[in-house]
């Protein structure tokens, strides 16, 4: 799951912030309390021979972009339940730094950080799209490698590593660095959240089954149209396309890089792309995909769903499916529900689909110029304690949640909220469970967070697509991470200016081969061999 470009801004701005949380088993509900006895009390130089002279700073500055979720009633995270009662803990008053905007913005943001060397203590981001990667951010002195500071004070995140070596395996880059206090999925139920989604009263009105290949698809839309006045039903946009590989992995491959039996390729250059082109090119000109696609933000795409515009799209179980069905909440007829990743063949399995690893590149990291990195290091991995674990996965016991036969229970605040919060707004107020940040998410957010029949079945729909070729999260070194970056910049802007370009019909796709070649002369081909040896070496780890 980072920021991007061109004439796209917007993707994932996955993220928001930070610090900490985590378990102490993995997804386990119930982290060892024996643990809670142990841990070390605010400023208190006691608890422990590694962690003696070493406090909770007693403040720090954290950069970090906005989730939606939270923007939406605090204009920073300090104004937080979580954060509150973390500063409560600790002692530690936090200078919250947020970006503005969405994708690409952010990322121009952090580069204009960068290059002004006016650097906060903390930055949290997917540290795996940073330009040059993590090992590259080291070097320069952007940021510190953490793996000595980690043993030597964080001892709720060293117990968890060294209890999941798997993890820690992918949390590390191939010169052995360790670069950020992660965000891990603590279960398999945790790492599929996103697909196809449609307007199921409309469908029902249209006799027509919920479609499960590319030709049913555009039958249904064909159908939505014509119920809906001649209105587009159909939102699709780019980032979308990254995170699910939804339409486009009907035709076998993803958007960008994917390991094809050990070899990696691109797939938006592989034949099967301009098919994928070809048929996104016919519902835009039937009118079956939405023009507003390439400029969707979230305000458009929550005003075209709750109008009724956009019958038909790609999104979340919980902000998709909960969120708009909880802004609907008074219309009787308004029901979504999932649809298979789509194929093109009827029975098929879908080969691509969303799936996240437990880790994804998102994380806390302290920069070079934090004069106390060892407290910083203490605070963040608060987050990975028992207590921690509680705060960030369920917010502060008594309000947000309540302990019923020994598991965590959120309360009405959360899930009938009394100022009538969507439930993910209401969530983003107590805990970070509900989108990411520096601690292990606990399985028992995603059972009670989707609490309706539609959400629970989607997972069942969705997870039937096991993306067996996504290529890991491999680190290319300092120099191949300047080779890669030197050329995808501008690559990935041509490349979606030529996917819009498609799609809309104002480029021919009878130009494709000669786009094929452009990204040849651009130094695709280069970038591939890259990125090879850096699979080559990940599989050797």
């Amino acid at each position: 799951m980072g920021g991007k470009r061109g004439l796209i801004s917007y993707f994932m701005v996955f993220i928001s912030l930070a610090v900490l949380l985590a378990a102490c088993s993995g997804g386990n509900n119930n982290p060892d309390d024996t643990n809670a006895k142990d841990a070390p009390k605010p400023n208190d130089n006691n608890a422990g021979k590694e962690m003696e002279a070493v406090n909770y700073p007693e403040g720090l500055s954290y950069w970090v972009s906005l989730n939606p979720n939270a923007s939406a009633t605090m204009a920073n995270l300090g104004e937080s339940k979580i954060y509150r009662q973390l500063e409560k803990v600790t002692g530690t008053k936090v200078e919250w730094i947020h970006p503005a905007g969405e994708g690409a913005q952010i990322e121009e943001q952090f580069n204009l950080m960068l290059a002004s060397k006016k650097l906060p203590d903390v930055i949290e981001r997917n540290w795996l799209t940073v330009s040059r990667g993590p090992d590259d951010a080291i070097k320069t002195g952007t940021i510190l490698r953490l793996n000595e500071l980690i043993e030597e004070h964080a001892p709720n995140l060293t117990k968890y590593l060294n209890e999941h070596p798997e993890i820690k395996k992918m949390i590390m880059t191939d010169e052995g660095n360790i670069y950020s206090f992660p965000f891990i999925r603590g279960h398999e139920k945790l790492m599929v959240f996103f697909g196809p989604i449609l307007r199921k009263d409309m469908l029902d009105k249209t006799g027509l089954e919920v479609p499960a290949t590319i030709d049913e698809w555009e039958k249904v839309l064909e159908a939505f149209k014509e119920l809906n006045n001649g209105e587009p039903p159909f939102v699709h946009t780019i980032p979308n396309i990254q995170v699910g590989q939804a339409f486009i992995g009907a035709f076998g491959i993803p958007l960008e890089f994917y390991n094809d039996n050990g070899v990696v390729k691109y797939g938006s250059m592989q034949p099967e792309y301009k098919d994928f082109l070809t048929v996104m090119n016919r519902w835009y000109k039937k009118g079956l995909l939405d023009p507003d696609f390439a400029a969707m933000d979230t305000k458009l795409m929550d005003s075209k769903v709750t109008t009724g515009k956009t019958l038909a799209f790609v999104s979340y179980t919980g902000s998709g499916i909960g969120k708009f069905m909880g802004l609907m909440k008074d219309d009787p007829e308004f029901e979504l529900i999932s649809a298979p990743y789509p194929t093109l063949n009827k029975g098929e399995n879908a080969i691509w689909g969303q799936r996240d690893f437990p880790y994804t590149g998102i994380g806390a990291a302290i920069t070079k110029t934090a004069k106390n990195p060892e407290q910083i290091v203490k605070w963040l991995d608060y987050a990975y304690g028992p207590e921690g674990h509680n705060l960030f996965n369920f917010g502060i016991e008594g309000e947000s949640y309540t302990m019923i036969d020994g598991k965590q229970v959120y309360t009405d605040v959360i899930m009938k909220n009394p100022d009538d919060l969507p439930i993910t707004q209401a969530m983003a107020q107590y805990f970070r469970a509900s989108y990411n940040g520096p601690f292990v998410q606990d399985p028992g957010y995603i059972e009670q967070y989707l609490e309706l029949p539609s959400q629970k079945e989607a997972l069942v729909n969705w997870e039937k697509a096991k993306s067996d070729m996504k290529l890991p999260l491999t680190t290319p070194n300092a120099e191949e991470g300047r080779k890669i970056a030197s050329i995808m910049t501008d690559l990935k802007v041509f490349h979606e200016e030529m996917l819009l370009k498609f799609i809309m019909g104002t480029e021919p796709l009878d130009k494709f081969d000669e786009y094929v070649e452009t990204l040849k002369a651009m130094g695709i081909e280069e970038v591939l061999k890259l990125e090879q040896a850096a699979l080559d070496r990940y599989l050797k780890r």
